[in-house]
């Protein structure tokens, strides 16, 4: 059984909380479902800039961004179908670990060579009880956590696949973000054309996040990251709620 290691107070780190063959059928759950809700670039609030990591949604809900702001909504905003179900491997380790309602929306964003994703805080939901959780495939990234001023301490650490992060509690608005990803540190997606021909490049990192219910404003969020054989990429997949 793995042990869960204290980061920061409400912060939490499973290594490799999913081995390697568990991380291999995660994969390609993930990539079969973004079969039917492609990756695509949203935009940010205002100035209407794009951002450096493509995103999907799984779930019935969808965290979506473009110039009129931030929201969820039930379709792909490119090819308005409903999102995939979330994978189950995912929602039992919300289950597992969050111990809350489950989750209504799983977050995967895609980070190719240079892409990171800044210091935030996920405060969307109105209602913050729920925990993050984020769960690492491919190559490793560096993430890094502070407190609930963007100006404040942060601490890095970096994530391997089948990494598993969780923060909540007092750590549930804690600023947090990508800074790079490590390229070949994985072969989890070596050799991977399916991965290849979808994104273009070869190394790749997701991350996916979960949230509840709109109704209960919750957030819970997974993250992930894979590799193929070419160049850097990083997927995140974040589930909320």
């Amino acid at each position: 059984m793995v042990k869960a290691i204290a980061l920061l107070p409400g912060v939490m780190l499973w290594r490799e909380k999913f081995p390697r063959p568990e991380q291999q059928a995660l994969l390609n759950d993930v990539l079969a479902r973004l079969e039917t809700a492609p990756l695509y670039r949203p935009r940010m609030p205002g100035s209407d800039k794009e951002f450096s990591v493509e995103e999907s949604n799984f779930g019935p809900l969808g965290w979506v961004s473009d110039k009129s702001g931030y929201r969820y909504q039930p379709n792909h905003p490119v090819t308005g179908t409903p999102w995939p179900e979330i994978p189950p491997m995912l929602m039992g380790l919300w289950r597992e670990i969050a111990a809350t309602a489950d989750a209504e929306c799983c977050l995967v964003n895609l980070y190719r060579d240079s892409a990171r994703m800044g210091l935030h805080q996920d405060k969307d939901e109105g209602d913050f009880s729920a925990p993050v959780v984020s769960v690492s495939l491919g190559d490793e990234a560096l993430f890094r956590i502070g407190g609930e001023t963007r100006r404040g301490p942060t601490q890095s650490v970096n994530l391997s696949s089948g990494d598993v992060v969780m923060f909540g509690g007092p750590a549930r608005l804690a600023y947090h973000g990508i800074d790079r990803i490590r390229t070949g540190s994985s072969c989890l997606w070596k050799n991977s054309r399916r991965l290849s021909t979808m994104n273009g490049q070869s190394s790749i990192a997701v991350s996916t996040t979960y949230r509840p219910s709109l109704s209960a404003a919750k957030i819970r969020s997974l993250s992930g990251l894979g590799r193929d054989s070419k160049n850097s990429n990083a997927l995140a997949a974040i589930a909320r709620r």
